[in-house]
């Protein structure tokens, strides 16, 4: 029952979470009287990619969920964390295959088989890394229950959803227009591509027009051309026709004409089209279906041809003239820029910003491409997916995001869901050699289903998109397999599904949020046969940026990761790792220049509850959150207070043999005081307030009050107060043993609902202090976080009491302030005057007259009348009440009228050099009116301190 002299949360955080992990205390707690539907909280981790480690948003997901989690297992809820990971297949893919490329091999070299062996095998080496690191930030996730997408059991919930939709009409394969990395030789999805502000050029090119026409005014266009600007000059040759605004009268006489395309031997219309803005350059665009997103859409509109140039690794195909045929897209582009101005159809060049397109893991350029795909229509998964967030049955916190998910929706597109990818969750789709598809869960049902025995088949090559997996997420962790009714559905899924809440940012809401709602809501059905809906609450918060509110980057160097947070780095080790992998030198030595400036003794050990506290504290709703080291430290300095308060109350509790003092094991309220009424009140409205932020999602709301609990109400006020009462002598029988007892009761029970309070917070820090507090009020339990969260008792509320102590509180600052003025150590116990006190100031000071004088030093309180004559005295206002200390007595009246001639001097010295600028006629004649105004204001101010100084040393030359 003792606590060790020195606050070390290493040894906490590694010896608690082993012990809560081994214990089983993050599974579902499978009490009877929590069963019923009610009293279910549950909550799905965002999958983490198994390739990945920690970062900063990570740490604030995490805080936030586990708060969430601890607090609602607490309240006495059927609480499940279900965590697992997901199998990230571009990002994993590229692990494998950079690892095989630094031995000289490619997948291609090993075969797909032999391939997707090395991946399991990194993923069960080191792929789980994230795991253990979400340990470290104190997650109570039910390890017992973990998944992962390409588990036995998810893998069959991927191909059950594929083969139902197929089978539906909502899967379909088509030739489409998709984002394709041409390093990777795949589709991406738009949340894979890094549109980066660049300087580049703008291409100005003539069209000529066909010879032998006329314009709708019979006038020739021979010789005469259209005009329009490219970034993409190589995408020329693919040309479909140029478009203009119907309303645009500049060309109303020219719609249906043919020009030539630049380089080639083809002719395309002119043709209209309400896409082309009129007001920007000349109003008429290139349209290029196969190489533009926007003119995809024209093109399908309008009929044009859709021409593909290029190869699936950029270079340019057999669709170019030969000329251009074989290059690689960028050198294609000098050519054709070269060979635009030999031929006369370049006019002219223009430096322009723009943003391209680039892979976020292969770093090239994305190209719009034209391949088969396969696809969700997604038209009829949505409907049901906008009812669900406009009737409320799914919310968003804070509700902005709301109109953020409508408009995505109400504008959303069918989802190309393929990736030319050996890594992950393989078609379940057949070919025969005539191209027919055929879909099923595996060959053997395709053969069975389509009745073709033993017709030559061969599986697609192509594996699904991530996101297909992770939109399944909250219920194939549950042990959906395909079941379709919910009476079929084990007791996971009845229990624990629809989750309660979503943890998630902003930036994903439509490529997982939506598709998880939408996928949900198809396939999961309650026990009246009603789509479930996969979460009640979408919590959305914002993004982790340094101090300065830069976002966090390797390329800036500022970023934090939070196991160094917790452990802490020493400077060269945080600069290695700050500029490993850094291609550039230059990058590199300024990166490491600006971090030795930034940290020079490195990053101290801060230990996971700060790091957590101080998440929490900066969990505003929605807002981006700007972590500044500072904040931490101060929450570092928060554990070690309430460890010192702790130990100060174990001191206070325990004799010098170990053993416990007179300790009540209840309250006893007629033996308490002001002290003790006011903290047990204070108690209730915070635990009142705190359930209020919970409730709203307000964890910053919630660090706040619990901080300003702790610290200033219980460990500055009544712990000193208590201390004050547990040194009285007993002899002087000003505190009986009696009351010494129940003070150490509500010492011991504030602090003990204190660590209750903070627990979802900060876990470590709270179950060493409970563990070591609570037998000696004769509680038994394996752990906090399976005790009870603290319950507002409304009758415990004390508003005279609070009111007493906000005023006692005043009348120790005032008497504070004096002495600091005065200069008098707190040894020096004061006489203090008490000066026009209502009648009701006046019985609150009886009330509270020993607490005032233990916690302000004071050695007699005297209530004299408005108006008497007091001796010479510094003073303090609290309201309308005068506060006096004399002087006399209390400090040396020869060395306080010297002090006061220095100042009188200084001031005299201030006060002649303005009046003489005053009475200078050329200064008031050329200053301005303000200037001399602020110069006599000054004067005026100066007479008043002069005037008072000269009472002062009046006074005191009279004593």
């Amino acid at each position: 029952m003792t606590l060790p002299t020195t606050y070390t949360p290493s040894e906490l955080e590694q010896k608690w979470y082993k012990i809560w992990e081994q214990q089983g205390h993050f599974k579902p707690q499978s009490n009877p009287a929590i069963s019923d539907k009610q009293n279910v909280f549950s909550i799905a981790l965002p999958p983490p990619n198994v390739t990945g480690s920690l970062h900063m948003g990570h740490g604030f997901n995490n805080t936030i969920m586990d708060t969430l989690t601890r607090y609602h297992r607490m309240m006495g809820h059927n609480t499940l964390w279900q965590p697992g990971t997901d199998h990230a297949g571009i990002a994993t893919q590229m692990v494998v295959e950079r690892q095989l490329g630094l031995q000289g091999i490619s997948r291609h070299d090993l075969g797909r088989e032999k391939f997707i062996d090395k991946v399991w095998a990194w993923k069960e080496q080191s792929g789980n890394n994230i795991t253990r690191q979400i340990r470290r930030l104190g997650s109570s996730v039910d390890w017992s229950r973990e998944r992962f997408t390409m588990d036995d059991g998810l893998s069959q919930a991927v191909k059950e959803v594929f083969v139902q939709l197929y089978d539906e009409g909502l899967i379909y394969r088509g030739k489409r227009l998709v984002n394709w990395d041409c390093k990777l030789k795949t589709a991406i999805s738009d949340l894979e591509v890094e549109n980066r502000d660049e300087k580049g050029f703008m291409y100005h090119v003539r069209y000529p027009f066909a010879a032998g026409q006329t314009d709708a005014n019979g006038a020739s266009l021979d010789g005469k051309y259209m005009h329009i600007a490219t970034t993409r000059p190589e995408t020329i040759l693919a040309d479909g026709c140029l478009a203009v605004h119907p309303d645009d009268s500049r060309y109303t006489h020219i719609l249906g004409k043919m020009v030539h395309v630049p380089l080639t031997d083809r002719v395309i219309p002119v043709l209209a089209d309400p896409y082309p803005d009129p007001e920007f350059g000349t109003g008429c665009v290139k349209i290029t279906p196969a190489h533009d997103f926007n003119d995809y859409e024209v093109g399908e509109r309008q009929n044009i041809e859709i021409i593909n140039l290029m190869n699936l690794d950029g270079t340019m195909n057999e669709n170019c003239p030969p000329a251009y045929q074989g290059l690689d897209r960028f050198d294609a582009r000098k050519k054709i820029i070269a060979d635009l101005e030999t031929h006369g159809f370049l006019e002219k060049v223009e430096p322009h910003e723009l943003k391209r397109p680039y892979g976020d893991r292969s770093g090239t350029v994305i190209e719009p491409l034209l391949t088969d795909q396969w696809y969700v229509a997604i038209e009829t998964l949505a409907k049901p997916a906008i009812e669900a967030v406009q009737n409320g049955d799914i919310q968003f916190v804070p509700q902005q995001y709301t109109n953020m998910y409508m408009a995505w929706m109400r504008d959303i597109q069918d989802w190309c869901i393929s990736r030319q990818l050996w890594w992950g969750h393989r078609i379940p789709a057949w070919y025969d050699d005539n191209g027919n598809v055929y879909v099923g869960r595996d060959e053997s049902e395709v053969r069975a289903k389509y009745s073709l025995a033993d017709t030559p088949l061969r599986q697609d090559d192509d594996v699904l998109d991530t996101w297909f997996s992770s939109a399944l997420w909250t219920f194939s962790t549950l042990d959906w397999t395909g079941q379709t009714s919910f009476d079929d559905y084990g007791d996971a899924l009845q229990t624990f599904h629809p989750t309660s809440v979503l943890v998630t940012g902003f930036d994903i809401i439509f490529f997982w949020v939506a598709r998880m709602i939408m996928m949900t809501m198809h396939f999961i059905k309650d026990k009246d046969g009603k789509p479930q809906v996969p979460f009640k609450t979408v919590y959305v918060h914002g993004l982790v940026r340094d101090s300065q509110g830069q976002k966090m980057s390797k390329s800036k160097g500022n970023v934090l990761d939070p196991i160094d947070l917790i452990d802490g780095i020493d400077l060269e080790n945080l600069v290695n790792k700050r500029t490993q992998g850094l291609m550039n030198p230059k990058e590199a030595d300024n990166i490491a220049k600006q971090t030795r400036q930034e940290f020079p003794d490195g990053i101290p050990a801060f230990g996971t509850d700060a790091l957590r506290f101080t998440y929490a504290s900066l969990a505003s709703t929605g807002r981006d959150i700007n972590f500044d080291l500072k904040r931490i430290e101060g929450y570092r300095n928060f554990c070690n207070k309430i460890w010192n308060a702790t130990r100060f109350v174990l001191m206070n509790c325990i004799d010098k043999d170990g053993n416990p003092q007179n300790i009540d094991k209840s309250a006893n309220p007629k033996l308490w005081q002001l002290p003790e009424h006011w903290i047990i009140s204070r108690l209730n409205a915070t635990i009142n307030d705190i359930h209020e932020h919970m409730s709203q999602y307000r964890f910053d709301l919630m660090s706040q009050t619990i901080y300003e609990f702790i610290w200033n109400e219980y460990c500055d006020w009544y712990v000193e107060l208590a201390k004050s009462s547990l040194n009285a002598s007993e002899q002087d029988g000003t505190v009986s043993d009696e009351r010494k007892a129940q003070i150490r009761y509500v010492l011991l029970f504030v602090l003990e609902m204190a660590m209750k309070m903070t627990h979802p917070i900060m876990p470590y820090l709270t179950e060493e202090i409970w563990q070591t507090i609570t037998p000696l009020l004769g509680k038994t339990g394996k752990s906090i976080m399976l005790s009870t969260y603290p319950k507002c008792d409304d009758s415990k509320i004390n508003e005279q009491a609070e009111s007493d102590m906000a005023w006692l509180q005043s009348l120790i600052g005032a008497v504070r302030n004096i002495r600091g003025e005065m200069k008098l150590g707190n040894a020096v116990r004061l006489p203090v005057l008490i000066q026009g006190a209502s009648y009701e100031q006046k019985a609150s000071l009886v009330r509270i007259d020993n607490q005032f004088k233990t916690l302000a030093k004071v050695d007699s309180l005297t209530i004299v009348k408005t108006g008497e004559e007091v001796p010479l005295s510094s003073s303090g206002m609290v309201g309308q009440m005068k506060v006096l200390v004399p002087m006399k007595g209390l400090i040396d009246p020869t060395a306080e009228l010297n002090r006061l001639n220095k100042v009188r001097d200084k001031l005299q010295t201030q006060a002649d050099a303005i009046n003489k600028k005053l009475s200078n006629d050329n200064f008031i004649a050329k200053a301005p009116a303000n200037v001399v105004e602020a110069e006599r204001a000054k004067l005026s101010e100066l007479q008043g301190q002069l005037a008072e100084v000269e009472k002062q040393v009046g006074a005191l030359s009279s004593l």
